[in-house]
């Protein structure tokens, strides 16, 4: 007789309903947490890590602490009718009456719409210079020449506006070199350095002899940043030199010309010092007076240290906000700006 053995029947197998959207499995989240998890370190082992990065930075927090941050408390004269021989704790507050008495002054006025006139200048004719010369010299095949073009571009920022203006003076002076030239040939001399009417462009030429060849490091970084196998798939596709720099160069570089213009825009007010006083008593206060010279003037030779504290403090505050509108427009193009949009 076979014995025949009955074997249970085989359960089906439990069906995997697939979860809803929204619906979490029952520890994905604790193993998703798990897996992202990221050890922290102590604040002790952090520091013993950056030691070093920390260490260089002392020298450069220190001289931004004591020239930049610590002077910034003294902007309170503004307010006050500052005595030096009675201190800021003893001297008389008066408020904005300093700012009224400011903005009411017609030579603050002239200074400032002075201050702008040069700055679109220097904006519109000075600011695509340093960019010219580093496509320039991008294009230029001999690393020999490159070299030698870079050194003499770069050599002028390393001078003195004393120096600058020196030189300036010598070669196109009264007494200069094309002056002598023009004198020698039956011609008259051209005032180049005590012309009111032409001292913008003088003012242009001389800031870019002097510091359009060390701006020009900055796009050269950047251009060596950009994908070299871009322009090769550009010429593959049969891409000429101008279709390459306007398709591929100039989108690279957006970034950081919306950067540089940005601050540009900020510092729009400090159009230069040293090149302006040294040259004020040739032209005249009429064509070369600018904040900065106000305010020394007012401040400091003519003892109104209130009045030019609060000329001071008055750029300060509008060049803060020229970099805040400036960096919120370069957010509307897409752009970072000075600090990155933060995303919501």
């Amino acid at each position: 007789m076979n014995s025949t053995t009955k074997q249970a029947p085989a359960l089906p197998e439990a069906r995997r309903v697939p979860a809803r959207a929204g619906e979490k499995t029952a520890g994905a989240g604790a193993k998703k947490r798990k897996r992202n998890k990221v050890p922290q370190q102590s604040f002790r082992s952090r520091l013993r890590r950056d030691k070093q990065m920390l260490l260089m930075m002392v020298p450069g927090v220190l001289f931004l602490l004591l020239f930049f941050y610590i002077p910034i408390l003294g902007n309170v004269i503004a307010f006050q009718d500052y005595q030096p021989y009675l201190g800021i704790g003893d001297s008389l507050w008066v408020g904005w009456q300093n700012f009224v008495d400011l903005f009411g002054n017609p030579d603050f006025i002239h200074a400032f719409w002075n201050t702008l006139y040069l700055a679109a200048w220097q904006l519109v004719f000075l600011f695509p210079v340093p960019l010219v010369l580093a496509l320039i010299v991008d294009s230029l095949v001999s690393t020999r020449v490159r070299k030698v073009f870079q050194s003499i571009a770069y050599l002028p920022h390393f001078l003195s506006w004393v120096l600058v203006i020196a030189f300036f003076q010598q070669m196109l002076g009264g007494a200069g070199f094309v002056n002598n030239l023009l004198r020698d040939w039956g011609m008259e001399p051209i005032p180049f350095m005590t012309n009111p009417e032409t001292f913008p462009v003088m003012v242009v030429v001389q800031m870019i002899w002097k510091d359009a060849g060390w701006a020009m490091i900055i796009f050269l970084a950047a251009l060596a940043s950009i994908d070299a196998s871009l322009y090769e798939a550009a010429a593959a596709d049969g891409a000429g030199r101008w279709r390459r720099m306007w398709h591929i160069t100039l989108p690279g570089l957006r970034p950081v010309i919306v950067l540089l213009l940005i601050l540009r825009i900020g510092d729009i007010l400090s159009v230069g010092f040293e090149q302006f006083i040294l040259q004020r008593d040739a032209v005249g206060a009429g064509a070369a007076e600018v904040l900065d010279t106000f305010t020394y003037y007012t401040g400091v030779v003519g003892g109104g240290w209130s009045s030019g504290a609060a000329a001071g403090l008055a750029k300060g505050v509008v060049s803060a906000l020229l970099i805040y509108g400036a960096n919120k427009l370069a957010h509307r193009f897409g752009e970072d700006g000075i600090f990155a949009k933060q995303a919501r």
